[in-house]
């Protein structure tokens, strides 16, 4: 079902939101804090200002797209007039965990916990989206039959083009960040992905590295603009609501699966960086319940 005012799919099982694109001419719908049970793409056409993301502050500018996990908190501020095109679309509509293989966005555009929260469009991609949400935006005032089949195959163009053009420009970010501490970073990436499960300390990789903890922080702050501490936090709770979407396991499980010996500690630690309990999650966001 479509929304007369706003192109939007309504989910008829659950009556929430599947799907949606609009235009917006001011930030007013992003200049609080957001924390939606959906993924948010949103493409700056004109203005500079910033985006609070999780932990961290990064300026934006025009041509850049935004991108936005559910429940991840982030607002937009600006002195001058900002305007675009946001898509909104529920995991339950498409998911990009599910449809990894044939997407891979997760990680790159989602999910990425070393990289600022956006990609910057070349002409040639700015076409090609802009011409993707074109015939999107035609196809939501078309209730034919495989609307939701067709709207799916714009959004896989659409994700499939942002990552490619991020993937390509992260090598550029990395030589530059990775310049005088090379090593000491990536080398904290992998040691973070091999261990996150059982280590939750700070002091656990600088052991691992070798360095003091003083060091390791300072380094960590100056080129991921966040504490070390939240990245391992964001590692977790990314694993976390990968297993709350595409599994049944239950939440102690997943708490055990993750080091966390007391399932109410873990509840408190995933309420505390998602805002919202595992439970609850899994309730509004799991595809896990959409299999049901």
């Amino acid at each position: 079902m479509t929304n007369s005012t706003t192109p939007t799919l309504i989910d008829p099982k659950t009556g929430n939101l599947a799907f949606k694109l609009f235009q917006f001419s001011d930030i007013s719908n992003f200049d609080h804090i957001q924390r939606l049970n959906y993924y948010s793409l949103i493409l700056i056409q004109n203005g500079n200002g910033k985006v609070k993301v999780d932990f961290s502050q990064y300026d934006f500018t025009q041509n850049q797209l935004l991108a936005f996990s559910p429940y991840q908190p982030f607002m937009l501020t600006s002195n001058e007039e900002i305007s675009g095109i946001v898509i909104h679309f529920h995991p339950d509509f498409f998911c990009i965990h599910k449809h990894h293989q044939e997407v891979a966005c997760n990680g790159i555009l989602f999910n990425n916990i070393y990289e600022p929260p956006y990609v910057t469009l070349d002409l040639v991609a700015k076409k090609t989206l802009e011409m993707v949400l074109e015939q999107m935006k035609i196809e939501l005032q078309n209730q034919a039959l495989a609307q939701y089949e067709l709207l799916i195959s714009y959004l896989k163009i659409f994700l499939i083009t942002v990552s490619r053009l991020k993937k390509e420009q992260q090598p550029n970010l990395e030589s530059e960040n990775y310049s005088k501490e090379p090593f000491v970073l990536q080398n904290l990436k992998n040691y973070i992905e091999l261990h996150f499960k059982t280590k939750h300390a700070p002091s656990d990789y600088a052991n691992l590295l070798h360095i003091t903890p003083k060091a390791l922080a300072k380094i960590t702050k100056n080129y991921f603009n966040k504490t070390l501490s939240n990245i391992i936090a964001e590692r977790i709770i990314i694993e976390a609501k990968r297993e709350l979407y595409l599994t049944n396991k239950s939440v102690k499980e997943i708490a055990f699966e993750l080091g966390y010996e007391d399932e109410h500690y873990f509840s408190r630690f995933f309420k505390t960086n998602a805002d919202v309990s595992p439970q609850l999650y899994r309730e509004t966001v799991g595809f896990a319940r959409a299999m049901n």
